[in-house]
């Protein structure tokens, strides 16, 4: 049955050329052979239509006009075919294995799978970085009873996930109002829909690099502040999907996610002015913080400490030291390397 799935592995691409290839050659080089590769072209300006071309009939090219990524999602499910679908960013790629591993943990009743993904520069050279953290475990299961708990979960982006046909079914088309965070949207929906399944390996390659809507090449309130704007989207969505599912959600939820209220913290102190919670106060989100870590997180007790000393450190030092908080724990790419070699070697003191 396993070698009878058809997979769908739908490239968005949009004035990526520099990539494109790798990407699309990684789709067709695939150990697995029962693979269909859909790329879809948003609107290029750059030489992305011609690279497309060159690939004639070994691939479904569309070419649309720019509505951003969820656009390009939309048009790339709608001429898919497969049992399983991946969405691959153009600047990213997969590893020969990735989709017949994927399919050897395939099960009944499973709506996603997702994997590791290893960090690279704009070269393609690994920093050392996986995503999420190899110290991070992948979520198994029925994912959505953490969700609607916690209001989130440890996942990986765009690139590091495989979908059930079924389960895109029930959400697609995207909304407009998630066309540059589909992968939000997908991640908040889909464990309505089926288990979960992680596996741990790193299965795909992320790129980053300047051009990057969302990894962090540097940092500044006006990129947390999109964050905290997004996380509040995805918040609502999640209230949505709990409200179709009859469930019910804490009315603290909101307050129980350490990464959102890091998030937020972090916009409030590069520039308080523009936050986008006037609500908000440094003490507040801290207590917040530093209470999601102990009663809602799954980390051992030498994280939490870590992170609890994070948010007071951010949360009550003058500006210029909270920035090396924030720089610390939001870009670890960024951080100085007696930083990581400090905290090396108080991982190995601890364990």
């Amino acid at each position: 049955m396993r070698n009878e799935l058809t997979i769908s592995i739908i490239i968005n691409n949009y004035n990526y050329d520099r990539f494109l290839s790798q990407a699309i050659d990684s789709a067709l080089n695939q150990t697995y052979f029962n693979i269909e590769v859909i790329v879809v072209d948003d609107g290029s300006t750059d030489s992305s239509r011609e690279i497309i071309a060159t690939y004639g009939d070994r691939i479904t090219a569309i070419f649309q006009e720019n509505g951003k990524q969820g656009a390009a999602l939309n048009s790339g499910f709608a001429a898919s075919h497969g049992d399983i679908v991946l969405f691959l960013d153009s600047d990213d790629y997969l590893l020969p294995m990735t989709v017949q591993r994927i399919v050897e943990v395939w099960k009944p009743g499973v709506g996603k799978v997702h994997y590791r993904l290893q960090v690279v520069d704009t070269e393609g050279q690994p920093s050392g970085a996986f995503i999420p953290t190899t110290t991070a475990k992948l979520a198994n299961g029925e994912v959505w009873r953490g969700l609607i708990q916690t209001g989130g979960y440890v996942s990986t982006c765009m690139s590091g996930n495989a979908y059930h046909r079924m389960a895109l079914t029930q959400i697609f088309p995207i909304p407009d109002e998630y066309k540059t965070t589909a992968d939000d949207y997908l991640m908040i929906s889909t464990p309505f829909y089926g288990e979960v399944v992680g596996i741990e390996d790193p299965l795909g390659v992320y790129r980053i690099h300047t051009s990057n809507q969302w990894a962090l090449t540097s940092v500044s309130g006006s990129r947390f502040r999109r964050f905290v704007q997004h996380d509040l989207q995805n918040f609502a969505l999640l209230l949505q999907r709990a409200k179709e599912f009859g469930l019910e959600v804490p009315p603290d939820l909101e307050t129980r996610s350490f990464a959102r209220l890091w998030s937020r913290l972090a916009s409030l102190r590069l520039e308080p002015q523009a936050h986008p919670v006037p609500s908000d106060h440094p003490l507040q989100l801290t207590y917040w913080g530093i209470r999601s870590l102990w009663q809602f997180s799954e980390f051992n007790w030498q994280k939490r400490i870590i992170y609890s000393l994070w948010f007071l450190w951010v949360g009550l030092m003058p500006v210029s030291l909270a920035n090396v908080g924030i720089v610390w724990l939001q870009a670890p790419h960024l951080r100085p390397k007696a930083i990581d070699w400090t905290l090396t070697r108080i991982r190995a003191l601890v364990s």
